[in-house]
C-alpha cells in the first residue's frame, strides 16, 4: 500500500465527517487532504453553516471557482482532442459539456444529493442544486490536490465517463447560436429582450427573455439564468421561422426594406 493511502486510512480514525471522507475517495480515486473543503462544497446557499470565525459560509466560492476550473480544463481537452477543429466548433461542444443540465445529471448520477445540505429538494424543477455542488466540488479538488489531479478527475471521471464525445459533436444543442448564424445569413437584426425577472417558490431567480427579429416579435421564455432563458427563447423561434412560413416571410421582409 502506497505510504500517501496508508496515511489516509490512519487520518480516517480521527476524522468526524468519515462517510464523505470515504464518499470523495469512491468518486474521485483519493482521500482528500483537507476534509473541511469538500464540506463546504457540499453546502447550498438556501442552507448556509455558520464558519468558526463566526461567517455564514456555502458552496458559492467554490463553485465559482470550479466553474472557472472546468472552463479551462475542457477547453485544454478539447482543443488537444481536435487540433483541427475551428473556434466554433470548441465552443459550442464545451457549452454542450459544462451547460447546468449536463452538471446536474453528472451531479445526480454520482449521488452528490446525498451528501448536499440543502433546504429545497435537489429534485425540483432547475434547481441544480447536484449541478452547482459538483463544480463546487471541483474548486475543492482544485484547492486541496492542484490542478493536475483536479485535470485528472474532470477527464477521466467526468468527461470520459459521462459524454460519448462522437455524439456529442453531432448534437447541436445551441439554439442562440444557430439563430444568430440565421440572423445574419439574411441580415436580419436581433435582440435579447429581458421582459421579466421573478423568485420562485423555492426563492430562485427566474427570467424571461424575448426574442425580436428585424423589431418583430418572435417568442419568449423562461429560464433559470438569463443564458437559459435565452437558448429557451431562441429554440422557440427557431421552431417558429420553420413551421411559420407567414411570420418567417414577414421577418425576411424586414431585412429588404
Amino acid at each position: 500500500m502506497p505510504l500517501s493511502n496508508a496515511i489516509s486510512l490512519i487520518k480516517l480514525l480521527f476524522v468526524k465527517d468519515k462517510e464523505l471522507y470515504v464518499f470523495i475517495h469512491r468518486i474521485t480515486g483519493y482521500y482528500p487532504r483537507d476534509i473541511r473543503l469538500y464540506q463546504l462544497a457540499m453546502i447550498h446557499r438556501s442552507k448556509p453553516t455558520k464558519m468558526p470565525d463566526g461567517r455564514w459560509a456555502n458552496n458559492e466560492r467554490l463553485e465559482f471557482l470550479g466553474d472557472a476550473v472546468l472552463d479551462n480544463v475542457v477547453a485544454d481537452f478539447l482543443f488537444k482532442t481536435y487540433p483541427t477543429k475551428h473556434e466554433g466548433f470548441l465552443t459550442s461542444t464545451r457549452a454542450k459539456i459544462v451547460q447546468r443540465e449536463s452538471l446536474n445529471r453528472i451531479g445526480n448520477s454520482l449521488h452528490l444529493d446525498s451528501h448536499v445540505q440543502a433546504t429545497m429538494h435537489t429534485s425540483s424543477h432547475n434547481s441544480y442544486i447536484c449541478g452547482n455542488a459538483l463544480e463546487a466540488l471541483v474548486g475543492a479538488i482544485y484547492l486541496d490536490q492542484g490542478y493536475k489531479r483536479c485535470r485528472k478527475f474532470i477527464v477521466e471521471r467526468l468527461i470520459k465517463k459521462h459524454f460519448d464525445l462522437n455524439d456529442l459533436v453531432k448534437t447541436e444543442q445551441n439554439f442562440k447560436s444557430r439563430l444568430i448564424e440565421w440572423t445574419q445569413k439574411y441580415h436580419v437584426t436581433i435582440e435579447f429582450e429581458l421582459v421579466d425577472s421573478y423568485s420562485d417558490a423555492d426563492k430562485n431567480p427566474v427570467f424571461r427573455t424575448a426574442v425580436i427579429l428585424g423589431g418583430i416579435y418572435a417568442s419568449d421564455a423562461v429560464g433559470y439564468s438569463k443564458k437559459e432563458s435565452h437558448q429557451s427563447a431562441s429554440k422557440k423561434a427557431l421552431e417558429r421561422l420553420q413551421h411559420d412560413q407567414q411570420f418567417c416571410e414577414q421577418v425576411l421582409t424586414t431585412a429588404l426594406s
